[in-house]
C-alpha cells in the first residue's frame, strides 16, 4: 500500500466491546464484525502522521460468520483485516457501486499475498 513506514493498531477482542465501540462512534447499539479509526482524516491528522489508525475486530463474530462461510476462522479475520485496512486508507464500500467494486477488487489482490486458499473471496 506504499506505507512502509506507518503504523497500525490492531484490536481482537469479543462482541461486548465491540457492540460499545459501534455505539460510542457510530450510534449503532449492536455488535459488528470489524471497526476502523482512521487517524489519517480530520481536524487532527497532522498531529501523527506516522499512525495509520486502528482496526478493531470481533473475534466472536469473526468465529461465527467462518463457520457459516464454510472457512477457517484465520481465513475470516483475514478477510476482516484487510476490510478494516482499506477503511484506513480511505476505501468505502457504503458510497456507491464504484467504490465498492474497487474495494472489492484491492481486497482481492492483498487476500492473494496473504492466503493460501485461492477460492477465498472478499469481504
Amino acid at each position: 500500500m506504499g506505507c512502509d513506514d506507518h503504523e497500525l493498531s490492531i484490536v481482537i477482542t469479543d462482541d461486548a466491546q465491540v457492540r460499545e465501540l459501534n455505539r460510542t462512534y457510530r450510534g449503532k447499539d449492536e455488535p459488528t464484525n470489524v471497526l476502523s479509526f482512521p487517524m489519517q482524516e480530520g481536524e487532527f491528522s497532522d498531529i501523527t502522521p506516522g499512525l495509520l489508525g486502528d482496526v478493531v475486530i470481533s473475534l466472536d463474530t469473526a468465529e461465527a460468520e467462518a463457520i457459516a462461510a464454510g472457512i477457517s476462522t484465520d481465513e475470516r479475520m483475514s478477510q476482516l483485516l484487510v476490510h478494516g485496512i482499506l477503511h484506513l486508507f480511505g476505501f468505502d464500500h457504503e458510497l456507491g457501486e464504484n467504490q465498492a467494486r474497487e474495494m472489492k477488487e484491492k481486497s482481492l489482490a492483498l487476500l492473494r499475498r496473504i492466503e493460501e486458499n485461492p477460492d477465498l473471496t472478499a469481504f
